[in-house]
C-alpha cells in the first residue's frame, strides 16, 4: 500500500483523530448528490473511498476508488462536496481514462503536461452537465467558456482546440487522478489493491446508470442522454470491421486459388505420361455490388465509392481485380475499378440485388468475394453463391410503406451465409 494512503473505515461512527478524513460529512454529501442526480446513484455508491494526504482535492482511479484529501473535505461546504462527487464519478462513467490512453497513442501525446491537458479537456466535457439544478459550482472549476471554447463538445474535440498557456494557468493545480486521463499516480493502489471493481463490474455499473437515464422520468442533461445512447448502442469501428471481413473472406480456404500448368504438380512423377497441374494462390478477385435504389441517400452512395477504394487496399491494392456493379431493381454494367473516377452510380428505383449477384457471377472471371453495400431492403438470392459474401449494411430509416407494429411485417435481414457489418455515415 502506498505510504500516506489507507482504506476508508467501513463504519461511519469510527472515532476521528485530529486531521482524519471526515467520512460522515463526505457520505452526507454523496447522499445529497444522489438526491439531485438520482440516475447516478448506482455509480456514486459503487465508488470506494480511500483517504489520502497526497491528493490535492478528490481524485479517482480506473478501478473505481475515490481518493479524498482530509483537508479538502474539512474546508469544503457539503453542497460543493456533492458536486465534486458527481464530477469525479462522471470521469469514470465516460471512460476518460480509456479514451485518454487511446488519444495518447493515436496522437503521440506523452508526458504530464499532455495528461494535464487531457484532464482539463475532460473537465470541459463534463462540467457543463454537472453543475446547476441543485449542485453548486466549486471555485476554480474548469469552464470551456472561460477558455473561449463552446460548450457541449467531447474531450477529444477540446484537445484539438486549446494548449497550455496563460489562459489555463489557473488550472495547473488540477488533478482528478488516473480515472480522468489514464496516467497512474503515486497514490494509486493499482489493479491489485483492495476494493477495486473488475472490468465486468464497471461495465455493469455503466449499464445500470445508462438504463436509469433512458428509462427514467425527469430532465436529464443532453450530454448524459448522448452518453446513455452510446452506452446501449456503442459505435462500432465499422471501417476496420469491414476491411477485416473482406480480408478474411479473401484469404479463406479456396479464395484466390486456381490450378495452373505453369508449374506442374510434384505428383506428376507418380503418373508417368501425364502432367498434373498444381494449385497456386493468386490475388483474390472482388466484386462490389452497390445498392443505388431510392432508399439509399446520395451521401451513402458517395461513401460507398470511398469504401470501394478501401476494399481495394484491403486485398492488396490490385485495382484491376476489383469490379463495381451498380444495382437497384436491375444490375447495369460491371465497371473495373481502374476507372473508378468515372463509375456512374445510376438508379433510384426499387431494389432487387439478386440481379446484382447474377451480374457479378457471370461477368468475366468468377469473383472470390462479393461485397454488397446496401440498406438491406431487398430480396436476397435463394441459395448461397459459389463465393464468400460480405454485406456492408447502411443504417435503416423509417419508411411509410411498412409498419413495424404490423404483425405481418417481417424485416428483410441479410442471409445467414453472408458476413454482415453495420456501417454508418
Amino acid at each position: 500500500m502506498t505510504r500516506g494512503v489507507r482504506d476508508a473505515p467501513d463504519r461511519h461512527d469510527a472515532p476521528e483523530t485530529a486531521g482524519a478524513l471526515d467520512f460522515g460529512k463526505l457520505y452526507a454529501a454523496r447522499l445529497r448528490a444522489t438526491r439531485v442526480r438520482p440516475y447516478l446513484a448506482t455509480a456514486l455508491f459503487a465508488l470506494h473511498v480511500v483517504e489520502s494526504r497526497q491528493v490535492p482535492t478528490m481524485a479517482v482511479d480506473r478501478h473505481w476508488r475515490c481518493y479524498a484529501s482530509p483537508g479538502f473535505v474539512r474546508r469544503t461546504p457539503p453542497a460543493e462536496l456533492a458536486a465534486v462527487w458527481v464530477h469525479e464519478v462522471s470521469h469514470l462513467l465516460r471512460d476518460h481514462h480509456g479514451r485518454g490512453d487511446r488519444v495518447a497513442r493515436e496522437r503521440g501525446l506523452t508526458g504530464p503536461g499532455e495528461r494535464l491537458r487531457m484532464n482539463i479537456a475532460a473537465d470541459f466535457e463534463i462540467n457543463d452537465d454537472v453543475y446547476g439544478d441543485g449542485l453548486a459550482r466549486p471555485d476554480g472549476a474548469a469552464d470551456p467558456l472561460s477558455a473561449g471554447l463552446p460548450e457541449g463538445l467531447l474531450m477529444e474535440d477540446y484537445l484539438r482546440r486549446f494548449g497550455l498557456g496563460p489562459g489555463t494557468a489557473h488550472l495547473a493545480w488540477l488533478d482528478c487522478g488516473s480515472g480522468a486521463d489514464g496516467l497512474e499516480r503515486e497514490w494509486d493502489l493499482g489493479p491489485d489493491g483492495a476494493h477495486g471493481l473488475t472490468a465486468q463490474e464497471r461495465d455493469a455499473v455503466r449499464f445500470r446508470v445508462a438504463q436509469g437515464i433512458t428509462g427514467g422520468p425527469g430532465r436529464t442533461p443532453r450530454g448524459w442522454k448522448r452518453w446513455a445512447d452510446e452506452a446501449f448502442h456503442p459505435p462500432q469501428p465499422w471501417r476496420e470491421l469491414l476491411g477485416a471481413a473482406v480480408r478474411s473472406a479473401a484469404s479463406g480456404s479456396g479464395a484466390g486459388e486456381d490450378y495452373t500448368y505453369g508449374r506442374p504438380s510434384r505428383r506428376s512423377a507418380a503418373v508417368p505420361g501425364a502432367v498434373l497441374p498444381s494449385l497456386r494462390r493468386r490475388p483474390p478477385r472482388v466484386t462490389v455490388v452497390i445498392d443505388t435504389s431510392a432508399s439509399v441517400s446520395d451521401a451513402e452512395l458517395g461513401g460507398a465509392l470511398l469504401e470501394v477504394a478501401a476494399i481495394s487496399r484491403a486485398v492488396g491494392g490490385r485495382r484491376d481485380l476489383v469490379t463495381v456493379v451498380p444495382c437497384d431493381a436491375a444490375a447495369r454494367i460491371a465497371h473495373p475499378l481502374c476507372r473508378a473516377e468515372g463509375i456512374p452510380l445510376l438508379g433510384g428505383g426499387g431494389t432487387d440485388l439478386r440481379t446484382g449477384f447474377a451480374m457479378a457471377l457471370r461477368t468475366g472471371a468468377r469473383p472470390d468475394v462479393i461485397v454488397v453495400l446496401t440498406d438491406g431492403q431487398t430480396p436476397w438470392p435463394a441459395s448461397r453463391p459459389p463465393c464468400r459474401t460480405v454485406v456492408g449494411l447502411f443504417p435503416r430509416r423509417s419508411d411509410a410503406s411498412w409498419d413495424e407494429d404490423d404483425p405481418r411485417y417481417v424485416p428483410r435481414l441479410p442471409p445467414a451465409w453472408a458476413r454482415v457489418v453495420e456501417i454508418g455515415y
